[in-house]
């Protein structure tokens, strides 16, 4: 363990009035299994079964679905899901990666009616025998959901899939991928060829989106590597007359759109806790630097600028991990908090961006070598301002949540 690593200790459950007694119980034990820099968890191949092998899947899936309980039985605790993250991210970018994608393709499963129908599947999820995937963004359908473009059309005793899907996590390691389409039904006439989605031509009817669990094995499904600036398992899903069968809907024709949101709601509070993790990663690790390079007759950490920097990285590292267990402790409470929500994902992940890139300034030239610490952060954090809602769009629904409620009182 670096001296970096031993500083984190368990000051990382120290808001007790965001946490109750089981979290802070869940904190120390996270602690203790990672604690230790895991070569297995930096593993493209290891890290889903060892993942599994920490028991920390089931924290993924709700107790009455065969997961693990930490507050209540009939829901995944938000609160949970963000420890994992922070630490996970903290000593592995790609553990807390393919931790989130697999939670990522069980909660579709765990929201749709009749999920006990799927907990076969979601008890192989939660022991790492099956990794899932989540496959919603296309090359014209990112942010707008609703020009999605692929499409299911009855067939046989099934669906036939056609369309693409672009930068899917866990692709080359994922078994199965929950897929949205636009579901046509016999009084729709399907469409070989997508118009443009200009002025809403061609847009994806919320009702028609559907949500589909396809094995990689399916007939006319073919994957495709795509290179990012982490070194994760992200790809191209492409469906040429992929037939699947009746069992592969997920709930109902019509509910992909209400899977799709319900799930992302969940999982994007911790996407902000991943931020934080890299942040405190990157604090650490310019602490070890500063307190022990020497520069013109005294340590860096002696000059004042470099203490002011280091001022800037806490607090806003603090306040961003405040935002973001005040959006988790209200999502399980099952209280409003798309504005809160909203606040913690755009302020953790702009404040990490800022963060890691002082870290890199602080380390002068090693921090832009290949393969140091805080060189991989940098790479790692810039993806978390783009998916599961950009910056942008977290703008705008705390910007649309503060004049609605502004008109509301008028």
């Amino acid at each position: 363990m670096s001296s970096s690593q031993a500083a984190v200790g368990d000051a990382w459950s120290d808001l007790p009035m965001f946490f109750d007694p089981s979290h802070v119980a869940l904190g120390q034990e996270l602690t203790r299994l990672i604690r230790d820099e895991d070569a297995q968890l930096a593993s493209v191949a290891y890290v889903g079964p060892r993942l599994a092998e920490l028991g920390l899947f089931g924290l993924l899936v709700p107790e009455t679905l065969g997961g693990r309980r930490v507050v209540a039985p009939d829901a995944v605790d938000v609160r949970a899901v963000c420890l994992v993250r922070e630490r996970l991210a903290y000593m592995s970018p790609l553990a807390d990666a393919v931790f989130a994608v697999q939670g990522l393709a069980s909660h579709p499963l765990v929201l749709a009616e009749g999920a006990s129908r799927r907990s076969e599947r979601l008890r192989k999820m939660v022991s790492g025998e099956t990794i899932g995937g989540f496959a919603l963004t296309e090359p014209e359908a990112g942010s707008d959901v609703g020009a999605m473009r692929a499409t299911a059309r009855p067939g046989g005793d099934g669906w036939i899939l056609d369309g693409e899907k672009v930068f899917i996590s866990n692709v080359g390691i994922a078994e199965s991928f929950v897929i949205f389409a636009r579901a046509q039904t016999g009084s729709e006439v399907p469409r070989t060829t997508m118009p443009s989605a200009k002025q809403g031509e061609g847009r994806a009817p919320k009702r028609t989106i559907s949500a589909f669990l396809v094995d990689v094995g399916a007939p006319g499904l073919t994957l495709q590597p795509m290179e990012t600036l982490g070194e994760h398992p992200v790809g191209r899903i492409v469906l040429k007359g992929c037939r699947v069968g009746a069992e592969a809907l997920v709930g109902e024709v019509g509910q992909g759109m209400r899977l799709a949101l319900g799930t992302l709601d969940v999982f994007r509070t911790s996407v902000g806790a991943a931020a934080v993790g890299m942040a405190r990663r990157a604090v650490d690790e310019t602490l070890v630097r500063v307190t022990a390079r020497e520069q013109f007759g005294q340590k860096l950490s002696e000059f004042q600028l470099t203490q002011a920097a280091l001022a800037e990285m806490a607090t806003e590292l603090e306040a961003a991990r405040l935002l973001v267990y005040r959006a988790a402790w209200l999502k399980d409470r099952r209280e409003p908090a798309s504005a809160e929500v909203a606040m913690a994902k755009l302020y953790a992940t702009e404040a990490a961006q800022r963060i890691i890139d002082r870290a890199v300034q602080l380390h002068g030239g090693l921090g832009v070598m290949r393969g140091s610490t805080v060189e991989k952060l940098y790479r790692e954090i810039r993806p978390l301002r783009i998916y599961e809602g950009t910056s942008e769009i977290q703008r705008l629904i705390i910007g649309g949540a503060l004049t609605k409620a502004k008109e509301g009182s008028a």
